[in-house]
């Protein structure tokens, strides 16, 4: 029972670790994303601005609360999706799932709300003057939109990464069957690039860690295929 009790707490503080983890890789590249459309929409709302011009309007914003606000925003709309689709405990199962939630969390409208409270501080501040803040703020949906459309890029790009390492993971797997470790290092090597920015997805790094226990084990090991027993059951589990 004791025993029992050890791997429950075990598997959920993995299972609460790779959600933080999600939530981190989210957050930074959301972020980001927003970070850009947000700079991209001020330069189409305001043409006739100089970059210098751009970059002091920008700076302030996020000085005065939009940077803090749209880790926040984020944060919130995740929480607040994954409930919406029925995560009430554990982590996203796929890239699928996240876009989903962060849509069905009102991502969009806090960040629209976000803006509007940012800039009327900054205006208040004196740091942008009023037609700038009216400007940005009746042309928010230019904002918005490449926000939007942003967004949908970066999880259009991680739907095709995660399909690209999931064909890498079975060539690595065909070239182990086969004894090939040529083949397995090329295969290797795609799946260590790919893994750097991929979202974490508990069965796929937990298929990339095992093929990178095996692969290292065969490769110190003068590429020798034959295994002891553990490490037997450690490619039984994968292959």
């Amino acid at each position: 029972m004791e025993i029992n009790k050890i791997e429950n707490e075990v598997n959920l503080n993995n299972e609460i670790n790779r959600s933080n983890e999600q939530k981190s890789f989210l957050e930074t590249t959301l972020g980001k994303t927003i970070n850009t459309a947000i700079d991209i929409g001020i330069r189409a709302l305001l043409p006739d601005f100089v970059d210098e011009q751009i970059i002091n309007i920008k700076d302030n914003l996020l000085n005065y609360g939009l940077k803090e606000g749209i880790a926040k925003t984020i944060n919130d709309a995740i929480d607040t999706g994954k409930s919406a689709i029925g995560i009430f405990t554990g982590n996203f199962e796929n890239v699928s799932q996240m876009q989903t939630a962060v849509k069905s969390g009102g991502l969009i409208d806090g960040i629209s709300s976000l803006l509007d409270t940012v800039v009327d501080k900054v205006n208040q501040k004196g740091l942008i003057n009023y037609n700038i803040a009216s400007t940005i703020k009746q042309g928010k949906d230019v904002i918005l939109n490449s926000i939007e459309s942003n967004i949908e890029d970066k999880f259009k790009e991680q739907n095709i990464e995660v399909e690209n390492i999931e064909k890498y993971i079975n060539k690595w797997k065909e070239n182990f069957n086969n004894k090939n470790f040529k083949g397995m290092e090329q295969q290797y090597n795609k799946i260590e690039k790919i893994l750097n920015n991929l979202v974490p997805l508990e069965k796929i790094i937990n298929q990339a860690r095992t093929i990178e226990n095996l692969h290292n084990l065969i490769k110190n090991n003068g590429q020798d295929f034959n295994l002891n027993q553990e490490q037997l059951a450690l490619a039984e589990k994968l292959i």
